[in-house]
């Protein structure tokens, strides 16, 4: 019996070193794998599928010569960064769960068109475009203001939205039935993905936190700041919840006091019928205040009520100045198109487009002091080169390579 158990005992620890000796192999393997490794891991990362004997010699070769970006710019030819991982980069972005499961969108397709196009990114909250089926594509359900057939038709195909004759920009002002001018369409803030999702019912603040989630990587906890004046909360917000006032001026004036200002932009807006019956859309009345940002008045008479869409930007000071507005231009204006401008020339929003793709690609967060300098190098690189996501996606692919 004791001759059995030493004989077990010793095959334990044997078995324990061999697969300690495994992952130390392993270990170093990954720490001194060569370029075609290299270039397998920058393609599996960007593509999910296996690089043909061609393309992977090419960028081979190309990290061999030090040029990993190239490398990976390769990969990205790849029909599937297309359909796949870009799919499932910017989806999340269009619904209130943050799925990546939902239907392909003109919200998620007009992102996908404006990557490869090499769009300005900085355009994706202020432009008149939406990406649709070009003829090449053969898709038989139109593009609709009030439902989402024109695109599940296109996924449901499996068509190659690498190639520009399937997948075609246009102006979502010019599209049938649009209710929009091109003075008022805000890039993706204006489809009809972004309207069902964040305009329906509500107060459209809803509209304000997800694209402060999505474009800024903050939730409105992060923004969070009791110093602001509170002089532009509204009358459905109470002043003393439960009763007590101290979780007002503790608690809720660090939301409200900037992100009410800001969600006055979407005054005109709603997501609802415009005819009975025929589906729920986008609509913009000018000049006229939708009846969502009235409701609950009697909470605070004393409250503001909303007249227009004036926005302000409370938070370019305390904290939050720390977001890199761009002080060149006024802190407020009228309407989504002047609020997305504001967003989109701030240095969080630059970085928040780093540090997506960076989680997105190399499967982590950025955490150690080299991980943060790279993302701010990268943030540089994308905007010194026009705002040009495919450019991130490569130097972030490149920098991941030996993990």
């Amino acid at each position: 019996m004791k001759k059995a158990r030493s004989n077990c005992e010793s095959f334990g620890r044997l078995g324990l070193q061999s697969l300690v000796a495994v992952l130390l192999i392993s270990a170093t393997s990954l720490a001194v794998a060569g370029p075609r490794e290299q270039a397998r891991r920058i393609h599996d990362r960007l593509t999910g599928v296996p690089p043909s004997d061609a393309v992977l010699n090419s960028m081979s070769a190309k990290i061999s010569s030090g040029d990993a970006v190239g490398a990976a710019t390769d990969a990205m030819s790849n029909i599937s960064f297309y359909n796949t991982t870009l799919k499932n980069f910017v989806t999340p972005w269009t619904n209130e769960t943050q799925s990546p499961y939902a239907d392909l969108n003109d919200y998620t397709a007009t992102v996908i068109g404006m990557i490869r196009d090499d769009v300005p990114f900085n355009q994706v909250l202020t432009e008149d475009i939406v990406y649709v089926a070009g003829g090449a594509a053969q898709i038989t359900a139109p593009y609709s203001q009030t439902d989402n057939n024109h695109y599940k038709e296109l996924e449901s195909k499996r068509i190659n939205l690498a190639d520009p004759a399937n997948l075609i920009r246009s102006a979502q002002s010019s599209q049938p039935g649009a209710t929009l001018t091109t003075q008022n369409v805000a890039g993706v803030m204006t489809t009809r993905a972004f309207g069902e999702a964040f305009l329906k019912a509500g107060t459209n603040r809803r509209a304000i936190r997800y694209t402060f989630m999505t474009q800024m990587c903050r939730d409105m906890e992060d923004m969070h700041d009791v110093t602001r004046t509170p002089d532009r909360i509204r009358q459905d917000v109470s002043r003393s919840p439960g009763g007590d006032s101290t979780i007002f001026l503790n608690q809720c004036v660090g939301c409200h006091s900037g992100m009410d200002p800001l969600a006055q932009a979407f005054a005109y807006y709603d997501f609802k019928e415009v005819t009975a019956g025929a589906g729920e859309q986008v609509v913009m009345t000018p000049g006229e205040v939708q009846a969502k940002n009235l409701i609950n008045s009697n909470n605070f008479p004393l409250g503001y009520i909303v007249k227009n869409d004036q926005w302000n930007n409370y938070w370019r000071h305390g904290p939050n100045a720390s977001l890199g507005w761009n002080t060149s231009s006024p802190a407020g204006g009228n309407g989504i198109k002047s609020l997305g401008q504001e967003l989109s020339s701030s240095k969080a929003f630059s970085q928040c487009q780093v540090q997506k793709v960076f989680k997105f690609t190399c499967l982590r967060d950025p955490a150690s002091a080299t991980d943060q300098s790279e993302v701010q190098r990268i943030t540089d690189v994308f905007e010194k080169n026009n705002y040009n996501m495919k450019r991130v996606f490569a130097e972030v692919a490149a920098y991941c390579k030996g993990d």
